[in-house]
């Protein structure tokens, strides 16, 4: 079987298909065939075709076994918290090295992350405490109402802000504000290469990225903290002395007369352990970004997600600590 194509003014893949179809058949009638008359590209078309079919196809891997799969998974897990301690360590002397002056990082950048995590977080910290303590003292007197114990509200709101949900709002809100940009930025420099680049000046990324947004989350939560638990006495005052009639002074004194200094100790050391956790995920996940851009966001979702989850587990652990040590 020859082919005569000094007259073909021009071909399109119909030609290859109904090739692809007729010489398997020559063949199998075991046809010689003469493929000289074809166009060159028609001729270098069929055989890259037959190439690629004749080519050894991947064998396809069988799915993993639940036994495989959950060791791969308990591997990884090994892994990441094997890179969270060596990133730990390395923050530790990084702050040892801030104690004693030895640092390398911009003092302008320290200054610019206290006021993002202090002054900027100010306005949602004032919206959400104001609005729990409203919401404590509203459903303790639904309460305390129905036994004549009115009066008591004030002591609920007090020591539930005090000791509990001032340091637990201020925790959740910088969990979800500040955290997540720490990982978002750190996750973006690692995608564009700035941290790569930081390195390759010998500058260290822990001291000047990392230390600086963890000392100011140190610092400035205690002070969010104080702020939170006041507007949340405030926000349970503002239901005592509009709807259940209680004077002002009154409200106060069985407030001050419901705490006691180791209540705000308690509270300012819970807002000072979650404001280091959420500093300290927060960078973690951003330098454990990975290389794409969709890596940024599953690092931000996960700093928000794991900080959550460690501001209960750590307020769990300190609630049994306090408890047994009686404070």
């Amino acid at each position: 079987m020859r082919f005569e194509t000094r007259d073909l003014g021009a071909w399109d893949t119909a030609l290859l298909a109904w090739l692809r179809a007729a010489l398997p058949s020559g063949r199998h009638e075991r046809v010689e065939i003469d493929r000289t008359g074809l166009p060159p590209g028609v001729q270098e078309l069929l055989s890259l075709s037959e190439r690629v079919e004749g080519a050894p196809r991947e064998r396809e891997e069988r799915p993993a076994s639940l036994v495989a799969r959950i060791g791969a998974h308990a591997s990884s897990v090994g892994l990441d918290i094997v890179d969270a301690l060596d990133f730990l360590g390395r923050v530790t002397k990084s702050i040892g090295r801030f104690v004693t002056l030895r640092a390398q990082f911009r003092r302008t950048d320290l200054y610019a992350e206290l006021q993002a995590a202090g002054a900027e977080a100010v306005p949602i910290v004032t919206l959400l405490s104001a609005i729990v303590g409203l919401i404590l003292a509203f459903v303790g007197a639904m309460q305390l109402r129905m036994f004549g114990a009115d009066l008591y509200v004030a002591d609920l709101v007090g020591i539930a802000m005090v000791r509990e949900m001032g340091a637990m709002i201020v925790g959740i809100i910088l969990a979800g504000r500040t955290g997540a940009a720490y990982a978002a930025q750190l996750g973006t420099m690692k995608v564009t290469e700035e941290i790569d680049a930081l390195q390759t000046f010998g500058i260290s990324v822990i001291d000047f990225l990392v230390l600086p947004r963890v000392v100011a989350l140190f610092l400035m939560t205690p002070f969010l903290c104080l702020y939170a638990i006041v507007l949340g006495c405030l926000g349970g005052a503002f239901v005592g002395i509009g709807m259940l009639g209680l004077s002002p002074e009154l409200y106060l004194d069985q407030t001050l007369r419901a705490l006691e200094l180791k209540d705000l100790f308690g509270g300012v050391f819970h807002a000072l352990v979650y404001g280091l956790l959420v500093g300290l995920i927060g960078c973690l996940r951003g330098m454990r970004c990975g290389e794409d851009a969709a890596a940024v966001g599953e690092a931000t979702t996960s700093a928000v997600v794991s900080a959550l989850v460690a501001i209960v587990v750590a307020d769990g652990i300190l609630a049994f600590v306090f408890n047994a040590l009686g404070i």
